[in-house]
């Protein structure tokens, strides 16, 4: 496993001592180094990263302040020279808290803590998808018909009934039920909502354009209110 990180630090002498550290661990791709929290963001949008190392004592915006505007997928290992902020430090989730100036020991042992806590979450990730069905019955007209969840490509829901397309057939098969129920039979880690009326398959999004997902002549809209979810959920597959 490889772990995309980036260094935030308005010490250039700290910045480079990191990056150092960072060259001799293997499991680690350094993509970015920053001197300021609003560069980070700029460049963490555009090159998320798995990991951040992040000084907390910085002008205009501090690490503290920074760790809440992050994505909740990016996990932190703050380095700073002030204790005090370690409680505050745990608050914000972080996975380590660093006092400096840092040994490499030190470092490295973060880092492996980091490495075991991504390593757990892509073994539950894969036992938990394991653990999924592989497909579902709906009830159409007077059938009961079973739909493979590979197949599907997106729900649209109209009033009472949902229409559920899917790869297989051009036709979609209409049951009678609300997006709610639709909602909680399909499995979060493979289906996404992105509009009261739509649940679209993350496998099947091939392209996007302005704020509408497309499929050959469908365009489905990304409502307002599922935008931010939508975002984290396409900053985590970059």
């Amino acid at each position: 496993m490889t772990l995309k990180c980036a260094i935030v630090d308005d010490e250039p002498l700290a910045v480079e001592l990191l990056a150092s550290y960072v060259e001799k661990i293997s499991f680690l791709q350094l993509t970015g180094k920053y001197s300021s929290a609003m560069d980070a963001m700029n460049g963490i949008a555009n090159d998320p990263v798995d990991l951040i190392f992040l000084d907390i004592q910085m002008p205009d915006i501090n690490g503290l302040e920074l760790a809440k505007m992050l994505p909740k997928s990016t996990r932190i290992i703050f380095t700073t020279a002030f204790e005090q902020y370690a409680i505050d430090g745990f608050r914000a989730n972080a996975l380590d808290y660093l006092i400096k100036p840092i040994s490499y020991v030190d470092f490295l042992t973060a880092c492996n803590k980091a490495l075991q806590w991504f390593t757990l979450l892509r073994i539950k990730a894969e036992a938990d998808k394991e653990a999924e069905p592989k497909s579902i019955f709906v009830k159409s007209e007077y059938k009961l018909i079973q739909i493979d969840l590979d197949s599907i490509k997106y729900v649209e829901g109209l009033k009472d009934y949902v229409k559920i397309f899917t790869e297989e057939s051009g036709k979609p098969v209409v049951s009678l039920m609300n997006m709610k129920t639709m909602e909680e039979m399909l499995p979060a880690s493979r289906f996404i909502r992105v509009h009261r009326s739509y649940i679209v398959q993350k496998s099947k999004i091939r392209e996007i354009e302005r704020n509408r997902i497309v499929f050959g002549e469908v365009y489905i809209p990304i409502g307002d209110s599922y935008k931010q979810a939508f975002q984290e959920f396409i900053t985590k597959r970059n």
